[in-house]
Formats: structure tokens, sequence, C-alpha cells
């Protein structure tokens, strides 16, 4: 390995609570709470999370009927074939801006600003924003004054108890589409382009994205397989004196899992939402941690700096002890939070300049 620890000042810590709320609602099972107790060593290094679902089916309608019905996380929806007024929150601000979907009002996503083209990131800044950073900010008069024909909540189910669903479904029909896991967001935009009818634009997303993944998966396959990843994300509390374990599924490595890289273990007791995939161990927990990956990738924001959370462990000198740390095997990972296929790409294009420089030796 040729990497070394990147220099990186302390920045204010990353909010775990995503646009509109970021609680998932997916669930461990017992089995998954036994084995995460169990030392995993790095000869049987494989991930303790469930695989993605498969996506659900686009669903058939007759384009000359003037509505359909619509699987939402809220229900069967009546909504327009073809909608031209779209007022969309969340998760499904980035995916409708990507498509050019007719939308007139967004929420805020600040978190996905710089990953935007520059094109989407004006669309961004023109369109009217009918709430802030959570759903709670919703401004149901401001949504009524646009006329809308159809309103995509891109909320968690548990987040929804926030949002006055009744004031909004007198305004226009409501469908609630959003992720229950951290990785989910790879089906929630083909439901979401669905319901917006621009189904053309996830398919060839996703083909786009999935050949990027398949041609590093090729590229890197001689390389990852020898090696148990762990990672360090960016929403550890220093304040509580504890870091934040992601396992493979989490924000943090749900890209880098699609070109072969292997997230060993899963948390100690698993729960609901983002708790089955990651946890927060005091930080004297961090050599037992991550004492069987022999590489260890972190999260950095945009630019490429670690949060102050990462940066407390990065500097610790229980970090100093682990056997990845000592060989250099340490590789720090942008665009996480990607939440779109075309974003991703670009989340791809780092891990492959971050995999071609730490394994350069081993990719001769």
């Amino acid at each position: 390995m040729q990497l070394n620890l990147r220099p990186a000042r302390a920045l204010a810590a990353l909010s775990a609570t995503a646009l509109l709320g970021a609680t998932f609602a997916a669930c461990g099972s017992e089995d998954d709470g036994k084995a995460g107790k169990e030392k995993t060593t790095a000869a049987a290094c494989e991930p303790a999370t469930p695989a993605l679902p498969a996506a659900a089916p686009v669903a058939a309608f007759d384009p000359a009927s003037k509505t359909r019905s619509f699987e939402a996380d809220n229900g069967t929806v009546e909504i327009p074939t073809d909608p031209q007024r779209i007022v969309a929150t969340g998760y499904a601000v980035p995916v409708l801006l990507e498509a050019d979907a007719d939308v007139v009002g967004i929420s805020e996503w600040g978190r996905g600003t710089a990953l935007m083209t520059d094109e989407d990131l004006a669309d961004y800044q023109a369109l009217k924003k009918v709430a802030g950073e959570t759903a709670a900010s919703t401004d149901y008069e401001a949504i009524a004054n646009l006329k809308p024909d159809l309103i995509m909540l891109g909320v968690p189910l548990p987040v929804l108890g926030d949002v006055d669903l009744k004031r909004l479904e007198s305004i226009a029909p409501v469908v609630v589409l959003g992720p229950d896991r951290p990785d989910g967001w790879k089906n929630l935009s083909a439901r979401q382009a669905d319901a917006a009818g621009v189904v053309d634009y996830y398919e060839a997303a996703k083909a786009s994205y999935d050949a990027k993944a398949a041609a590093l998966t090729e590229k890197y396959a001689k390389v990852l397989g020898e090696h148990c990843f762990g990672h360090v994300g960016a929403y550890g509390d220093v304040s509580a004196g504890n870091f934040n374990r992601e396992y493979a599924g989490a924000w943090g490595t749900n890209i880098a899992t699609d070109v072969g890289a292997t997230y060993y273990g899963g948390p100690v007791e698993p729960g609901k939402g983002s708790a089955a995939f990651s946890e927060y161990p005091s930080i004297e927990e961090l050599p037992q941690s991550l004492a069987d990956a022999d590489v260890i990738t972190y999260t950095v924001d945009d630019e490429g700096k670690p949060s102050e959370s990462v940066q407390y462990v990065l500097d610790h000198d229980l970090w100093k002890t682990l056997p990845a740390v000592r060989d250099g095997a340490v590789i720090p990972l942008r665009y996480t939070e990607a939440a779109t296929y075309p974003t991703a790409e670009r989340a791809l294009d780092e891990i492959d300049r971050a995999f071609a420089e730490a394994f350069a030796d081993e990719l001769k």
C-alpha cells in the first residue's frame, strides 16, 4: 500500500440527520445481533448486512388515462398520468432535478449542491423553496400557491409525523417515497422517477452507473478480494467520546461495495434504520472494532476534509495502533452522501482515484 494519511483541519461535525430527516426504518434480525457479537476474522471477511432488495417493477398504466393508481409508502394514491406541476421534497429533489421533471417547487437540499451539475444547480437555486432542511419547516401556503398537481415527499415514514399530510392532500395528490436504509436511494430513485413520469431518466442513469461500477469491479477484482475493509463514518460525537463505525450498506460504504470492497461484520446490537448498518462505540473500543480490518476507509467532505468527529479519530493515540494504520492502508472517501445514480458516478470516480493510488503496487 502506498497511501499515507492526508493532513486535514477539523470541521464542524456533520449532522446525522439528512434533509427532511434521515431516520431510516430498516430492522436487524435477532440472528444479525448474535453474528455481530462474534469476532470476525480477516480470513472470513463477509458483511453481515442484508443485500438491497430488488427494485419494484415500474407500474404499467394506460397513457391515455388522466390518472393512475400508484403504490407509495403512504398507500395507493391516484396520481396524474403525466404530472405537470410537481412539488418535491427531500430525496425526491435531486432525482427530479436531474430528470428535468416538471417541478415547480422544492425543499432545501443543501447536502447535495456540491454534486449538482451547473445546470441542475441553477434550477435548484431558481425554484421556489417550500421547506427548509426539516419536514417541520414545510410551508403549506407556499405549496398551495404553486397549484401543484402532484406532491412528492421524499421523507422516511418515521419523519412523516412532522408533516400535516391531510392538509397537503387537500392541495394535491401526495406520494410519500422515502428511504428505509442508507443505500435505499438505489431503488428509491426508480419509484420517484416512475411517479413523476420520467422513467427513461432512471433507466439511463442506472445503466450508466452499473456499467462504470462493473468496469471498476473488473479493474480491482484481483486486489479487493485480498482485503477486509472497515469504515469510520462522519457522524460520531466528539463530546460523547465515541466514533461512527459503518458497515456494508451505510452511507460511507454502499458505493464502494459496488466495486468489490468488502466491509466485514455488523453492529453488536443492530436496531432500526441506520442502526442496522452503523454504531457508535466509545473511542476506547477503536482497537477492538477495527482490529481485523487490513484496509480502513473514512468519510471526508466534498473538499476532502474530515469532519470534526472523524478528525478526532485520526488524531487519537489508539488510531495509530491499528494494523491498517501502521501499514498505511487508510483511504479517505469523498461524495459518500451521493443519493442519485449520476452523483454516485462521481463517487465511483473518486473511489477509482483513491484505490488506484492505494493499491498501486498490487495492480502492477
